[in-house]
């Protein structure tokens, strides 16, 4: 790959950092973008060719976003894997014993993770390779901006009270005991308390659900394995059709999305320090970086952004660069 600029990195690093997060697929940028600027791309970063460079790249990204999530989420992360280890139990008769909210939401992300473990390593390639086309992404991409619009559409009556529940209670934490006019270092650091008070909140409805619940959320991951449908997207509608309110079904989301995300890049390591990554490795560091630091950027972002506003402008945005690339590809 002697013609992968830096400026490339850049861009696809931005590209995977925001697209994974945000409910518009990545692996469809990632497959339509190249196609759309010209050949010079396309020829870097062709996703459905078995032997493409670009396969290296995205180890690297990959593994870059999924450090980027944790880098936000990672005192959660210490407190969910605190509770697996605490919930194991040196009894063959009953290994596992869940008494809190940390051990049960443990156990529910394991639940969920392994319906798009399981098809990601029988099928994965095939996926790539069949559906990684300009033509059937932009589908997919529109195919993903109907559900992001129908979820919002038809979301069910116990995921709207939900969302008002959370809001009255995040209203009763800050009159209650939220930050107070002070320094700005207290100030800052009142506002990190408020956040991981909600977190806790925040995971102790979510362990409240079912694992049959959290299985069947887990299970629309599987979609994002075609081009064009974004994991966080169907993941979060399957969620507020569980009765999420939509901020805990964005968390579960992101908290499902981290162990996939990651286990997909050092799988896949070998592409990494092999041949494919000849010559490249350091745009690859920098895509990384790029993408690191834009994915944590995002999910602060997100976090906020779903407390009160909805998948309908994703949707939108889905739909229109959708269609628009399939009438693009279809007349150049």
């Amino acid at each position: 790959m002697p013609h992968f600029t830096y400026f490339q990195a850049v861009v696809i690093g931005l590209i995977q950092g925001i697209t994974e997060l945000f409910p518009v697929s990545s692996l469809g940028h990632n497959v339509l973008i190249p196609d759309l600027i010209g050949p010079s791309w396309l020829a870097n970063m062709d996703v459905s060719r078995p032997e493409s460079p670009y396969l290296a790249i995205v180890v690297g990204l990959h593994v870059a976003t999924a450090v980027g999530i944790t880098a936000y989420f990672w005192r959660d992360w210490v407190r969910i894997i605190g509770g697996f280890f605490t919930s194991l139990r040196p009894d063959f008769r009953r290994p596992v014993e869940i008494r809190t909210a940390d051990q049960k939401l443990a156990w529910m992300i394991i639940v969920a993770t392994i319906p798009v473990g399981l098809t990601g390593l029988l099928f994965e390639h095939e996926f790539r390779v069949f559906f990684g086309v300009p033509s059937r992404a932009a589908i997919f991409l529109v195919v993903n901006g109907v559900i992001l619009f129908l979820g919002e559409k038809f979301r069910p009556v116990k995921s709207r009270e939900a969302d008002e529940l959370v809001a009255h209670d995040r209203e009763l934490a800050v009159v209650g005991g939220g930050p107070r006019p002070a320094a700005h270092a207290a100030g800052q650091r009142a506002v990190r308390q408020q956040e991981m008070a909600e977190a806790i909140r925040a995971d102790q409805r979510l362990s409240a659900a079912s694992f049959w619940q959290a299985l069947i959320i887990g299970s629309a991951q599987v979609l994002a394995l075609l081009a064009g449908i974004s994991r966080d997207g169907v993941t979060m509608v399957a969620g507020m059709f569980r009765g999420l309110p939509r901020i805990d079904a964005a968390r579960f989301a992101f908290l499902l999305a981290t162990p996939v995300i990651l286990a997909a890049g050092v799988l896949k390591i070998g592409d990494l320090t092999g041949p494919l990554a000849k010559g490249i490795r350091p745009q690859i560091v920098v895509a990384s970086v790029v993408a690191g630091v834009a994915a944590y950027l995002s999910v602060r972002f997100l976090m906020k952004y779903f407390q009160t506003r909805t998948l309908t402008p994703f949707a939108i945005y889905c739909i229109v660069f959708g269609l628009g690339s399939l009438i693009y590809l279809g007349v150049r």
